[in-house]
């Protein structure tokens, strides 16, 4: 599971984990399941890692934010967003399931 500490990568200049990622399923291919942590917050990175390959993105601070602040229905909220987000982007993106998503539809900067 390739991960990054966002404050380790600025002290350390290590790459983040969505740099790397298309390097990491080259290297993988189907041999094993890429699951994918470190600075996702929105839906569209969770769109972004899938696209370009992986197979789970792991989610850790929003859900502890939302429970943080209002406990398990807190927690209910933010992934009731994420998962509103994720289907937008996916939309604006015209894939209709994640197995639709392809890295040509990452643009990279």
């Amino acid at each position: 599971m390739p991960s990054s500490s966002p404050t380790t990568a600025v002290e350390d200049g290590v790459s983040a984990t969505i740099a790397v990622l298309p390097e990491i399923v080259e290297a993988v291919g189907d041999r094993m399941p890429i699951l994918v942590d470190s600075g996702f917050r929105r839906g569209s990175d969770i769109v972004t890692a899938l696209a370009i390959g992986a197979q789970a993105v792991c989610i850790g601070r929003p859900y502890l934010w939302g429970l943080g602040a209002f406990g398990q229905p807190g927690v209910e909220r933010v992934l009731a967003i994420l998962r509103a987000e994720t289907r937008n982007a996916m939309q604006q993106l015209g894939a209709p399931s994640l197995k639709d998503l392809t890295p040509a539809m990452v643009r990279r900067v």
